[in-house]
């Protein structure tokens, strides 16, 4: 399987992203500056963390307009597979790929932590290896994370299964208490419509190596390839 992993100016979980996909999951990886727009014949397309243009105007907005994301949107409308990570996540709902948006944390705090999130469904390649409602320990770091969406958009999310994840403590639980931004529903990661575009706040790139102590976030990769794979 063939993973393109987009860099944009300020991306700073670029190479954590590569690492897992090339040394740890044995995948072939290519990266795929803003600038282009060449997917080089990817199966998936990866939008990592970071801080795209210094999170000005809002957190992804310059980046929704980096010459690629004409060609992402392209490839996404035909099919083709999307994952956006913190940053990632919050370029996928300025370019209309993804429904609702990420608004600064409530506490007005960047939060850097380890996390608690619970599968919603494993109805998606992104998740079908997961059991739904195990508490999976991913560490996040954002300072604009609390999703958001109208009433219609959230009856609509949940009614399709598009909720992918949402924040919970170590028993799975879903609590105010555990949510640790203020989103809608403690939600944590959605898919679209069509289920092959997938953002997430959490990271599951950095709790994917057993050299760091955790491998939480290696099923939903382990889930992507077995479901992805020509």
């Amino acid at each position: 399987m063939k993973f393109g992993v987009v860099i944009f100016p300020g991306s700073n979980c670029d190479h954590d992203m590569v690492y897992l996909l090339k040394d740890i999951m044995k995948q072939e990886v290519v990266e795929l500056w803003h600038k282009d727009t060449d997917l080089q014949n990817c199966d998936m397309i990866i939008l990592p963390g970071g801080f795209s243009y210094g999170d000005y105007l809002r957190s992804g907005a310059i980046a929704s307009l980096s010459p690629i994301m004409e060609s992402v949107k392209k490839f996404a409308a035909e099919g083709g597979y999307v994952l956006g990570v913190c940053n990632g996540f919050q370029i996928l709902c300025e370019s209309g790929l993804l429904e609702g948006a990420l608004l600064a944390n409530d506490n007005q705090k960047f939060v850097c932590k380890n996390q608690y999130i619970a599968t919603q469904t494993n109805s998606t390649a992104f998740t079908q290896k997961a059991t739904v409602g195990k508490a999976l320990n991913i560490p996040i770091a954002h300072g604009e994370g609390r999703f958001f969406a109208d009433e219609e958009t959230i009856k609509r999310l949940n009614d399709n299964e598009q909720i992918l994840f949402r924040y919970c403590d170590e028993n799975g639980n879903i609590n105010k208490e555990n949510n640790p931004n203020g989103s809608l529903e403690n939600i944590a990661g959605i898919t679209n419509k069509t289920k092959n575009v997938f953002g997430m706040m959490p990271h599951p790139e950095r709790c994917s190596d057993e050299e760091l102590g955790n491998t939480d976030g290696r099923i939903l990769f382990e889930s992507l390839i077995a479901n992805i794979s020509k």
